[in-house]
């Protein structure tokens, strides 16, 4: 009785995205994705998820416990790898349960038989980095990193553009033609020089990614919602909510919004691509994160500087590759589905 109920055109455009097999499979296949790589560090993890030892039970992904609780000689956390602290967790009575890739991001394998990076072997299914690091572990952590680094920028980026859109579309006149003109200024600042510049200038980090790339991110949707209010703005409707006293504010949340939606959603997979394919080009360069962050792009010169490490570039560019057309097929049904010209 009290439930939200989808309008007509919202229930038809959703049977025509499932009708979509393609793209409701890419939706499907990357949800399940990334949802997994949410909890990648019990997928794969140098710390054991479960440890049983002298009869009780312990938990070193919740808590830190020193090797001397395990019959160790240091007050340190414990290394689960060490083979001294494996003998004691495996001795008679005793068990430990790691992860199905116990390795983390960082783990460093000194146990290696060859110089890394070393090709794919049984400890290390992907082979390791230059620097002795599983590359599967880095991978998995790596894609979790580039989805939400991009979710959280194309947030960012619809937020911004939706709202410049909307007060150019609505108000016009003066309005629109001084952010126009600001939007053409600020479009022509040379953005890889900024990047660039900035750094040198401070310590590279995500968050510092996201501030500059929403600075330019945004330009692009708010043309279409611009397009959207500009278009609608001289509706019927419009004229009739503004004679009955309705706020400017309600009328472009209730009214005009709705409609300026569509292109916003249609271009949500695109986006997210695109921001995935900045991160990696990014760290590429070596203008992305910090050198100990899991990256596709780091992978990626890795694999550059060491051409004989075939693994190192094969196995990122399934990853990316793979990334990209789930997105891009789930941006194809999703343009399909929001056609207006189909409702």
């Amino acid at each position: 009785m009290f439930g939200w109920k989808p309008s007509p055109i919202a229930q038809r455009r959703w049977q025509r995205f499932k009708s979509h097999r393609r793209g409701t499979l890419s939706l499907v296949l990357f949800s399940l994705l990334f949802i997994l790589s949410l909890g990648a560090e019990l997928i794969s993890n140098d710390k054991p998820l479960l440890v049983s030892y002298q009869g009780a039970l312990y938990y070193p992904l919740l808590k830190v416990y020193p090797e001397t609780q395990f019959g160790g000689d240091f007050e340190t956390e414990a290394d689960y790898k060490d083979p001294y602290v494996l003998e004691q967790l495996t001795a008679a009575g005793n068990w430990v349960l790691f992860p199905p890739n116990p390795h983390s991001f960082n783990t460093i394998n000194t146990q290696l038989t060859q110089p890394a990076p070393s090709p794919p072997s049984k400890d290390n299914l992907l082979g390791t980095d230059d620097r002795g690091r599983d590359v599967l572990a880095r991978l998995i952590y790596g894609f979790r990193l580039s989805v939400l680094f991009a979710m959280g920028l194309t947030a960012i980026g619809v937020l911004i553009g939706i709202i410049a859109g909307a007060i150019q579309g609505y108000f016009g006149g003066r309005v629109d033609l001084l952010m126009q003109r600001f939007i053409e200024i600020w479009g022509s600042m040379p953005e890889l020089y900024l990047l660039i510049i900035f750094a040198g200038l401070f310590n590279p980090s995500i968050t510092l990614l996201v501030i500059l790339l929403s600075l330019f991110g945004w330009m692009g949707l708010s043309d279409y919602v611009r397009a959207e209010f500009l278009r609608s703005r001289g509706m019927v409707y419009v004229k009739a909510a503004r004679a009955m006293g309705v706020s400017d504010r309600a009328i472009m949340l209730r009214h005009l919004l709705p409609n300026a939606l569509t292109p916003v959603i249609t271009f949500l997979p695109f986006r997210i691509s695109g921001a995935i394919l900045a991160l990696t080009s990014l760290d590429f360069l070596g203008l992305g994160v910090p050198p100990s962050t899991p990256s596709l792009g780091e992978l990626l010169r890795q694999g550059k500087a060491n051409i004989e490490a075939w693994w190192l570039s094969l196995s990122t560019f399934v990853v990316l590759v793979a990334m990209m057309l789930l997105l891009n097929f789930i941006g194809e049904a999703l343009r399909d589905a929001m056609d207006p010209r189909k409702d």
